[in-house]
């Protein structure tokens, strides 16, 4: 047996290089995890991570010994056998939920917990986070959900026919495992970086096999990131797919003005044009910029309004992020939720990609979504136990037991 004898927090901060981690609305972030560890008397810990960029990160971790503390003295089998129901109970509680509900400093606490708790459940049978959840029966797969609220949109039963429906064809998409799971560049094209710089980190982004990369726009000026688009893409070819994103940095009319006068290096995406609480100015920007696409994610923090977002037609690309939302439980309900509407996951990468790697491989092979592509940041690797193993522009598999987010000391 495991039983979870004590809960620590850290607060850790992680400085960056000049420019790195910029876009048009965070001029000089402080990646930063506010970090959960979940402690037994056999020396196995789990750890959870949640994203901030900085201050406030104190506050995260506060909250989640506030809210984690009933989870003291359970055992993780008995735990995980109906996360779906600790997972409501800690999003509902009745005087922490007046702070949210689940958004805001709450969520990522939740987040860090629940990602902590699938950790240590991984770790204690000795397998990566990947081979765990894809051992897993539909029916236990669902009992890791809160599918409250959603219910006129998923219901328990729908998500178990997506699931059996799948497992017929698994082996088919098991071929993943050996090939790798490909990647795409985000480090390459940060809002702080000169024109030069630019042109150099998107030639050297393909030079290292990636055959995508991000370009983050939303200048005071327009024509700024019209040009820098354009460098970029001459640097990288018609053939290397390109996005762009405003980190929500342009109002619905700019929104418009923009997408249109940046299609013409054909973007593979438009991100996060706009509020990320606004469903229907994404809904609108949608039919008027057609056939551009829209992804949208980093900061949607629940299921349900992602529901909204799917129910609205107001989203191509669903880029749920398990730091952001309510940890690995519900990263795996938006998935199922996406598998439903049609419309593919590629998370955004708090975790920098540790994590997530192990979450697009269950994606692909239980639920049958496309392998598209997963975002790569490469600037904390040198922080982790077990860094991505990325070769090629490509996510390797990982071995290790757990979900590759344990830091160095």
């Amino acid at each position: 047996m495991t039983t979870i004898t004590g809960l620590e927090t850290r607060d850790a901060r992680f400085s960056l290089p000049p420019g790195a981690g910029s876009d048009a609305v965070h001029a000089a972030p402080e990646y930063s995890y506010a970090v959960t560890r979940l402690t037994t008397a056999t020396g196995l810990m789990g750890t959870g991570l949640a994203l901030t960029l900085g201050a406030g990160n104190e506050l995260v971790c506060q909250a989640i010994t506030t809210l984690g503390s009933g989870l003291i003295g359970m055992e993780i089998e008995t735990l995980m056998s109906t996360y779906g129901q600790t997972f409501h109970a800690l999003a509902n509680h009745h005087q922490l939920r007046w702070l949210g509900p689940q958004k805001g400093v709450i969520q990522l606490a939740l987040a860090s917990l629940t990602n902590a708790a699938f950790d240590l459940w991984a770790r204690s049978r000795g397998l990566p986070l990947w081979q765990l959840l894809l051992s897993l029966t539909p029916e236990q797969v669902v009992a890791l959900l809160d599918l409250a609220y959603l219910e006129d949109a998923l219901t328990s039963t729908e998500a178990l026919e997506i699931l059996h429906t799948q497992m017929n064809t698994r082996a088919l998409r098991s071929t993943i495992l050996a090939q790798g799971y490909p990647g795409y560049d985000t480090s390459a094209g940060w809002f702080g970086y000169d024109d030069a710089h630019l042109q150099d980190n998107a030639r050297s982004a393909v030079d290292k096999g990636f055959r995508a990369l991000k370009l983050k726009v939303g200048s005071a000026e327009l024509e700024r990131d019209v040009r820098r688009a354009h460098l970029v893409r001459a640097a990288i070819g018609d053939e290397v797919l390109l996005m762009v994103d405003a980190n929500q940095q342009w109002s619905f009319p700019l929104a418009i003005q923009a997408c249109k006068a940046l299609a013409a290096i054909q973007p593979y995406w438009v991100e996060e044009p706009t509020h990320p609480d606004d469903v229907l100015a994404h809904q609108h920007l949608v039919e008027a910029i057609a056939p551009l696409r829209v992804a949208i994610g980093e900061h949607v923090p629940n299921a349900v309004l992602f529901k909204n977002y799917m129910e609205a037609q107001a989203v191509h690309l669903v880029q749920v992020d398990c730091t952001r939302v309510g940890g690995v439980s519900e990263f795996l309900t938006v998935s199922l939720l996406a598998r439903k509407f049609g419309l593919p996951v590629v998370p955004h990468v708090g975790d920098m990609g540790q994590i997530h790697q192990h979450l697009v491989l269950f994606n692909h092979i239980a639920l049958g979504h496309e392998a598209l592509f997963l975002e790569y940041i490469p600037h904390l690797r040198a922080y982790f136990q077990e860094p991505a193993d990325v070769r090629d522009g490509v996510y390797y598999t990982p071995r290790q037991p757990g979900s590759s987010t344990q830091l160095l000391d």
